[in-house]
């Protein structure tokens, strides 16, 4: 189409076949000419899908919008298999060649897809949740956001638990089976292993599911057959469950438990439901301040603190005062008030804020008048 963003195809030929494999999140075609010494040499294409990407073959005179590249067959009336992407997240470029970032692939290659993540459990990337890790196409490759969210709810592992931590106890668990059986037939192991699959083995058998059930459940254009998806998801958008973003910007969907990893603190004050947000400093202080039970602290007038002080340390004698100060600037102000007048009896307080307050409301008389 006009506004599509990939690549021209240079293939042209009156009659010819297209063939399909998948790779995990990938898909290549192959276009082969039905007559291969007259027609064109074969042309594959990779597609990636994005967020919205997806085939659709319909009669060629009703066309679905957003029809970026579009297959026309040789029957009468003639149909059009179309590579159909509203947002325009996904592409095709051409070639045969896979991602090379992308490992193997979860479903048709799944004894290197667990080879790949249990030997390389060291790499920094497993220092992720387990959630993040989940999405990383160089381990898992065909795994997305609503696999990931059915997949940690099936087996009850929180999001945001550390990869490395959930996968290497993969290895000892297996381990313990071992010796626990070591006389287990292959019958018994297989059983043993779908009454109790663990991470890996769910990446591969949840995918699976959709696959086999895929016309029933993928197509959101038939409300019965989308509904039949919706009612397949046990956690993914489900009501009564809890979401958050992670680190990527992603939405994952979780059940709240009973577990100190669900609250991580790199996601800001967003937390699960049913639990608060931590409180800031301001807002403790806050608390504090506000609190009318909290007993306040005792204050001495500024005439107690003077006498305590005048109590533990003794004014000095004048010459010892003038010896001291000397020739300095500003002496004379200290001179006169160390030769003020003798003491007087101390007056109260109490007294003295009254005497000040009669002497500025006689003052203020004196000036009425």
């Amino acid at each position: 189409s006009a506004v599509g963003r990939g690549p021209e195809v240079p293939f042209r030929s009156e009659a010819y076949s297209i063939s399909a494999i998948a790779r995990g999140k990938e898909l290549r075609l192959t276009l082969s000419a039905l007559e291969p010494a007259a027609g064109p040499p074969a042309q594959d294409l990779v597609f990636r899908f994005g967020m919205s990407g997806s085939f659709r073959l319909c009669p060629a005179a009703e066309l679905p919008r957003h029809a970026h590249l579009r297959f026309l067959t040789r029957e009468s009336p003639p149909r059009a298999l179309c590579f159909v992407d509203p947002r325009r997240f996904g592409s095709w470029r051409l070639g045969d060649a896979w991602q090379p970032e992308r490992g193997p692939c979860v479903v048709s290659e799944y004894q290197a897809f667990r080879e790949n993540v249990l030997k390389n459990l060291d790499d920094r990337a497993f220092d992720k949740p387990i959630c993040e890790v989940l999405l990383n196409q160089k381990y898992f490759n065909g795994i997305g956001n609503y696999l990931r969210a059915e997949i940690l709810y099936r087996l009850k592992i929180p999001p945001f638990e550390k990869a490395r931590t959930v996968l290497e106890a993969l290895e000892e668990q297996k381990q313990e089976r071992r010796k626990k059986d070591p006389s287990l037939t292959l019958s018994k192991k297989v059983k043993l292993r779908q009454e109790n699959p663990d991470l890996l083995e769910l990446c591969h058998t949840v995918p699976l599911e959709v696959i086999m059930a895929e016309k029933q459940l993928l197509d959101p254009e038939h409300s019965d057959n989308y509904a039949a998806f919706k009612n397949w998801l046990q956690c993914y958008l489900v009501p009564g469950m809890s979401s958050l973003r992670d680190h990527n910007g992603r939405t994952i969907w979780f059940q709240v438990l009973p577990h100190p990893l669900l609250t991580p603190p790199h996601l800001g004050t967003s937390s699960p439901a049913g639990q608060r947000p931590r409180k800031t400093r301001c807002e403790k202080s806050l608390q504090l301040k506000a609190d009318p039970e909290a007993p306040s602290p005792k204050v001495t007038p500024h005439a107690s603190r003077q006498r305590r002080r005048a109590a533990v340390n003794p004014p000095k004698s004048e010459e010892k005062e003038e010896k001291a100060d000397g020739p300095r600037k500003g002496c004379a102000r200290r001179k006169r008030k160390a030769t003020a007048a003798p003491a007087l009896p101390e007056v109260p307080l109490c007294v003295r804020r009254s005497c000040r307050i009669s002497a500025r409301r006689g003052k203020g008389d004196s000036a009425c008048a």
